[in-house]
Order: C-alpha cells, then sequence, then structure tokens
C-alpha cells in the first residue's frame, strides 16, 4: 500500500466519534478544511498538552475554516471521558484496529524506554475542501504543535 503524499488525495474514512456518530472524511468535502492530527493515547501527559493547544487556538482555525479531527487507538468510552475532561472543542475518532492510522503511515515501529514496538507515529496531515493533501507535519512537539498548524495553514494559504 502506497502513503499518501502531499498534492494526493486524503485516504478516506469513517470511524466514530467520542460521542459514537460516525464521522467520514467526506463529510467535510466541499465545506471545510481538515487538520487529521493522529496521538497515541487520550489523556495522557504529551497528547493532552497538544489537545490543548488546539483548543486553544479554535478561534483562529474557524477564521481558515479548518476543522480538527483527532485520531487515536482508544475507545469511544475513553474519548467522551478526554474531551469532558479537558473540554475540547473538537472531534476525537477511535481507531482502535488503527486502519485509518495505516492508511495515513501513521502506524509504525516506536521505541519508549528501552521497548520497541508498534504504534501511533504523532503526525498530523491538513486536508484541503477538495480532500488532498496539503500538508504533512511530523516534525514539532507537543507543546507547540498548535503554532506549527497555525504556521503550516497561514502558509497554504487555505
Amino acid at each position: 500500500m502506497s502513503l499518501p503524499t502531499k498534492g494526493s488525495l486524503a485516504p478516506g474514512f469513517t470511524l466514530e466519534d467520542n460521542n459514537g456518530a460516525e464521522v467520514s472524511l467526506s463529510d467535510f468535502k466541499g465545506k471545510k478544511n481538515v487538520l487529521v492530527y493522529f496521538y497515541p493515547k487520550a489523556m495522557t501527559p504529551g497528547c493532552t498538552v497538544q489537545a490543548q493547544g488546539l483548543r486553544d487556538i479554535a478561534a483562529e482555525l474557524d477564521g481558515y475554516d479548518v476543522v480538527v479531527l483527532g485520531i487515536s487507538p482508544d475507545p469511544v468510552k475513553r474519548l467522551a471521558k478526554f474531551v469532558e475532561r479537558d473540554a475540547l472543542n473538537f472531534q476525537l475518532l477511535s481507531d482502535e484496529d488503527h486502519v485509518v492510522a495505516d492508511a495515513y503511515g501513521a502506524w509504525g515501529p516506536k521505541k519508549f524506554m528501552g521497548r520497541e514496538f508498534d504504534g501511533i507515529l504523532r503526525t498530523s496531515y491538513v486536508i484541503d475542501k477538495k480532500g488532498n493533501l496539503r500538508g504533512i507535519l511530523d516534525k514539532f512537539k507537543t507543546k507547540d504543535h498548535h503554532e506549527v498548524v497555525l504556521n503550516t495553514i497561514t502558509e497554504l494559504g487555505l
């Protein structure tokens, strides 16, 4: 399977959100730009910092017509707790079997505390209203992710 590249059509998907409702990438086609960001685990320190950063720039993202979709292998119930606990203002999607993460190249070998295992590779994708992949972000820290996202969206002129 070939991984998506800038300029290609973003892989489509349908996943359950934090409320158990189905959300498809195609729901936004022609209406909104989409930031799809993959994160390893809801309510862990790094993922919390990353989510709060995006929460806090909601007004700026709205100005660029960008909707945020956070995707992790967490079950729906855990996502609902994360949204509630941190007052998140965007949808979190459950990809328990990591099919969508695989399609985006956001699943692979990782090292943590001397262990090697497969997991989420923290990556974000900027998708325009036509469904094209305009930006792939994988060089950021959780605490500056929101700044990298805004800079990228500004540079792309979406």
